[in-house]
């Protein structure tokens, strides 16, 4: 365990240098992050504040949900991005075969890029709040914080299959956009699922995604109980339970395969 955490820091170490040797570009990425933050409040007032989706204001509801829909997708993204950069770079047969498990080199350098998301996904909310009075005064932190756990655990699950798709086929790029397409139609992070035809309310359902922002949104926003987040959390929950070791066999069984056939290095 000792030796995962020192690996964790190394590779968290090389995140951070990376960051302040580039600063320029560091600072230029925050600067888009506001610019969409801004956007998204004038597109609000544009609307006017009759639309109130799930009863809040649609500002609070449209930078929560797009928010933490693109920190979601940017989770599961990071994981076939580590892989097609080895495979592109000729270092993927290497890391695979290095003492570490080739499922630990991936799940750390997916850690250290989680970070670098997070603190983008902080600056968006904190601007949110600064800048253009997002109110949270009765938000339920301790839900959100169970909330955006399970989340994260179903997005690295997704994330490895991803992964595993990427070293089977190379084409995991593809398929990843296709899903980011169709969820950002029926998760509701721009507009409530209440709008889609039944047809699409039902799939939306299925759509691990769709009960992230629902219990993210009602515990930040509205201040939602435990009891009221029962059906978002069990779902989150059951999705997790599934989704992580089913990933991480697949992925192995899929490492295993590409280094019998020696096309570990393909793209």
């Amino acid at each position: 365990m000792t030796g995962v955490l020192d690996k964790l820091e190394a590779i968290t170490r090389r995140e951070v240098l990376s960051a302040l040797r580039y600063r320029a570009g560091f600072a230029l990425e925050l600067l888009g992050v506001l610019a969409e933050v801004a956007a998204f409040f004038f597109l609000a007032r544009a609307i006017g504040p009759g639309f109130r989706p799930d009863g809040v204001e649609y500002f609070p509801f449209l930078l929560v949900g797009t928010s933490f829909y693109t920190f979601l997708l940017m989770g599961v993204s990071i994981f076939v991005d580590t892989v097609r950069q080895a495979q592109m770079a000729g270092t993927m047969e290497v890391l695979m075969a290095t003492s570490t498990p080739g499922l630990t080199v991936l799940l750390l350098d997916a850690v250290a890029a989680f970070i670098g998301r997070t603190f983008h996904l902080v600056f968006a909310l904190a601007a949110g709040i600064l800048l253009f009075r997002v109110p949270l005064v009765h938000a339920n932190f301790a839900a959100f914080l169970v909330v955006f756990a399970l989340s994260l655990a179903v997005a690295v699950g997704l994330g490895m299959i991803a992964a595993a798709i990427q070293v089977q086929t190379q084409k995991a790029g593809a398929a990843l956009w296709l899903f980011g397409s169709v969820t950002a139609l029926l998760t509701g992070m721009m507009f409530p699922v209440s709008a889609l035809p039944p047809v699409l309310q039902k799939l939306s359902w299925l759509v691990p995604i769709t009960h992230s922002l629902n219990g993210l949104r009602s515990s930040l926003l509205r201040g939602a109980s435990f009891t009221d987040l029962a059906e978002p959390i069990a779902v989150l929950a059951g999705y997790a339970m599934v989704l992580i070791p089913l990933s991480f066999a697949l992925f192995a069984r899929v490492l295993r395969s590409a280094r019998r056939n020696g096309t570990l290095s393909l793209y």
